[in-house]
């Protein structure tokens, strides 16, 4: 595997000069941010350094058992740091109220793999060939010869495996699986994190997911599958915002389906999307760039302002053209 001596020598000199390090993701966290922001903040700790793990959002339900000393706070501002380094966070908006706290440093350093990366640091380490920030900082452990202790290899494992989609997405590299062994071999405990992450889901989720098979429509040939979530679907369901991970996987898993759609109400005026593509020639991160968001090839999305209608007709409206191209 080839790795980038010069990016982490420089990135390991950083953190052997700072003192105080503020390690920082990206908001509504998933499992591979939560899982390199924590996995890294406890690997800086054990080498001695003074570490604030913060995010602007709190960790969803399912990703709690990952946290047990309540180490991922909300940021506070008028603090410093010689370092802030920001994991899995593909614009420096994207930290949300984060970024507002950050001000106060020597250095920011941006380790990710988004391929649409805005490279916001003085140092940004982007490999848009791994599918997941957890194997950035398995590797920068590795480099370091820092212990993976089985805390810190719970926590790589959990972002390794939700980013590749438990090791089924396209995007998974013979490299992921050596990883993954790595981690279980270091003491990751398989049956707890595949239980808490994948087979256990509140009442709530199931609620959303009647909601979702109720409520899903098709287009365009039956190729275009998508839904809305409104405020007032989730506080029917009893369900958290974050409880809405995942839930497109589900449309997405329709036979014909290439491109999944999620409209999720912000505001009334403000819509989040989230798309998921199944054909490699059908680039979803390019469809919502035209929105003024990112991410990657399969998976993307954007905050779109506007009226609810107005804003599906574009975005379908968009996706049916890149299907089109595709063809």
């Amino acid at each position: 595997m080839k790795s980038h001596p010069q990016i982490l020598d420089r990135i390991l000199d950083a953190i052997r000069e700072a003192k105080t390090i503020c390690v920082v993701g990206h908001i509504r966290p998933d499992g591979d941010c939560i899982g390199s922001q924590l996995g890294l903040a406890l690997a800086l700790r054990a080498e001695g350094k003074k570490v604030v793990c913060w995010n602007q959002d709190s960790i969803p339900a399912k990703y709690r058992f990952l946290d047990p000393g309540h180490d991922f706070e909300k940021p506070r501002s008028g603090e410093k740091f010689d370092l802030v380094i920001a994991t899995d966070c593909a614009s420096f908006e994207r930290l949300g109220k984060t970024a507002e706290c950050i001000g106060k440093r020597k250095q920011l350093i941006n380790i990710d793999h988004h391929e649409s990366n805005t490279r916001y640091g003085d140092v940004n380490w982007i490999s848009p060939r791994e599918p997941s920030t957890g194997e950035l900082i398995h590797r920068l452990l590795k480099t370091a010869r820092w212990p993976i202790t089985p805390p810190i290899a719970d926590l790589l494992f959990t972002a390794v495996s939700t980013d590749t989609g438990s090791f089924q997405y396209p995007n998974t590299r013979p490299g992921s699986f050596h990883v993954g062994a790595d981690l279980v071999t270091r003491g990751a405990n398989l049956a707890k994190i595949c239980d808490e992450v994948y087979q256990s889901f509140p009442l709530s989720r199931a609620r959303l997911l009647k909601h979702v098979y109720s409520k899903f429509k098709l287009t365009h040939n039956d190729r275009i599958a998508y839904f809305w979530l409104k405020k007032a679907d989730l506080t029917r369901t009893g369900a958290e915002s974050n409880d809405t991970e995942g839930l497109i996987d589900h449309i997405r898993a329709i036979e014909p389906v290439i491109v999944a759609c999620v409209f999720e109400e912000v505001e009334p005026e403000l819509t989040r999307i989230s798309l998921r593509s199944k054909n490699k020639d059908v680039n979803v991160s390019e469809i919502c760039e035209q929105f003024g968001g990112g991410g990657h090839t399969a998976a993307a999305g954007a905050r779109i302002p506007g009226r609810p209608m107005s804003i599906q007709r574009r975005v379908v409206a968009a996706i049916k053209k890149a299907i089109n191209k595709a063809k």
